[in-house]
């Protein structure tokens, strides 16, 4: 049994002590707690600024890109209503929406697709011209005025078989489209559908 005399001594002790105790550290404590509190309240608002200058910096897609993504989900959401012969006529469609220079040689090149590789139907990728096998785009082009870039672009995927040992090129500059080109344009496209 617990002795009665001797718990409340204790008790009597445990509250006339520690409130002594803790007074004498409130006296102090809130001065110093709000200056910490103060200097922690700085830091986050420095950290802040400092992410939001982060965020501003970084400018995330170009125009060019956020236009070409809008073009894809227009192509995905217009693919089920359209039929397979409605590829050509819209990849025919942007073809005569691009600048003379771009526009022939996207010309010759659709002419040298569909001449080396029948297998290849055309669809628009992108915004882009492009040819596929089994809906898998082989290979595109993509026009110097689309990226505001210097040279037009005769691009191939993946699921093209270019490989040459263990690095080989999958993207062409073309600033004109004349017969050497042609020659090696026509020999690239069997080669990716082979």
């Amino acid at each position: 049994m617990i002795d009665d005399s001797k718990q409340e001594s204790w008790t009597v002790e445990l509250k006339a002590g520690p409130r002594r105790e803790h007074n004498l550290y409130a006296a102090s404590a809130p001065n110093s707690y709000f200056k910490r509190f103060a200097k922690f309240r700085r830091r986050m608002a420095e950290k802040k600024r400092r992410v939001k200058d982060a965020q501003k910096s970084v400018t995330g897609f170009t125009e060019e890109e956020r236009a070409a993504m809008r073009e894809a989900v227009q192509e995905r959401k217009a693919r089920p209503r359209t039929g397979k012969g409605d590829g050509e006529l819209n990849v025919l469609a942007k073809i005569a929406e691009m600048q003379a220079s771009d526009r022939v040689m996207a010309e010759r090149i659709h002419a040298i697709v569909k001449a080396n590789a029948p297998t290849l139907s055309p669809k628009t990728w992108y915004g882009m011209p492009a040819y596929a096998k089994d809906d898998q785009v082989v290979c595109f082009f993509r026009s110097a005025q689309k990226f505001k870039t210097r040279y037009a672009t005769l691009g191939f995927s993946d699921e093209a078989n270019l490989d040459e040992g263990q690095m080989w090129p999958t993207d062409f500059a073309l600033k004109q489209v004349t017969a050497t080109e042609e020659a090696r344009i026509a020999s690239l496209v069997k080669k990716a559908v082979s």
